[in-house]
């Protein structure tokens, strides 16, 4: 197929339209940047360019969009105009180039009130419960694309579960970081049960959504590796794979995320673009269970993980030994 990978400067992108290249597809990358993909035809510009979206959809045959403002700091605006309005603008250029189907990659955040999730599946996204403008602009993108699905083109949702890897600088970099400095706390002694997702295998997820199109448009798919654990023990496995030592001291979840709630308003207020230390969405995570029943997402894409967790923590100790 001819296929457009928007936002394959980062990890997960980049590994998909790798992956894609890899399988002999004809593949173009979409971002502000040179994605850095070999075998890939980049085509730079912004989800906020009209013109620059619909030159990069342009003879394309799918779409995978994972292009988005994924932070915890910036102004509502902001995401408002990448997360939902480039995206009404990319579904509206690809169905107008004939493009037959389109994965947009979401978050299982899009659906999270704060309250823990244990054995659930994808639940509606739901913009106004939603924690952050990360996940309330997601939720709105998501359920603008899932609308457009129709006749001639088909649109399905992939939301990849706290996805790391070597490279990584959303989780694993900053989780290193902080340790290191001593930062790091466990929220309630790092008991919440937590599933994530081997960056290999989102990938290949998100490409299997693509080939599975007929048995999954129109729907919403959460992927994880499938084994929670608890977060303390993947704490400290990350730590041990980029050689420092893990958290050991504990705060109650409760007063993280009250601390969360005065950091998030204190960085807005004074206007701050660097990632606050906390915020009640990180507290959340930290403090909550959530994992997923991934039985009907392994049905949908006939697709099963091909790295395990313990794989991909050998695989990230690898790297930094590199």
């Amino acid at each position: 197929m001819r296929v457009l990978v928007t936002g394959a400067s980062g990890l997960l992108g980049r590994e998909v339209a790798a992956l894609l290249v890899r399988r002999g597809h004809a593949v173009t990358t979409f971002q502000r940047r040179p994605s850095g993909v070999e075998g890939a035809t980049d085509a730079c510009g912004s989800l906020t360019d009209d013109a620059a979206v619909r030159r990069a959809v342009s003879g394309a045959e799918g779409v995978i969009h994972l292009a988005a403002k994924v932070s915890f700091a910036g102004r509502p605006a902001e995401f408002d105009e990448v997360n939902v309005e480039g995206t009404r603008r990319l579904l509206r250029a690809a169905r107008d180039a004939g493009v037959r189907d389109l994965v947009f990659v979401s978050s299982p955040s899009v659906a999270n009130s704060g309250a823990a999730i244990v054995g659930l599946g994808a639940v509606r996204a739901d913009p106004a419960r939603a924690h952050g403008d990360y996940s309330r602009t997601k939720a709105a993108a998501e359920l603008l694309a899932l609308a457009a699905d129709g006749p001639g083109f088909r649109v399905a949702a992939v939301r990849p579960h706290i996805v790391w890897g070597p490279g990584d600088t959303q989780l694993v970099e900053r989780v290193l970081d902080r340790a290191g400095r001593g930062r790091l706390p466990l929220l309630d002694a790092g008991a919440a049960l937590i599933d994530t997702t081997y960056v290999d295998n989102a990938a290949s997820a998100i490409a299997a959504a693509l080939h599975r199109m007929e048995h999954v448009h129109g729907k919403a798919v959460v992927v994880s590796n499938g084994e929670p654990r608890p977060v303390g023990e993947l704490l400290a496995g990350i730590c041990a794979a980029g050689g420092v030592r893990p958290p050991s001291w504990s705060v109650p979840g409760r007063l993280a995320r009250g601390a969360g709630w005065v950091v998030e308003k204190a960085w807005t207020r004074l206007g701050r673009q660097d990632e606050p230390p906390m915020t009640r969405f990180l507290a959340e995570q930290l403090s909550t269970a959530h994992w997923f029943d991934q039985r009907e997402t392994r049905w949908l894409l006939d697709w099963t993980p091909a790295v395990s967790l313990d794989e991909g923590l050998a695989r990230l100790a690898g790297h930094y030994r590199a």
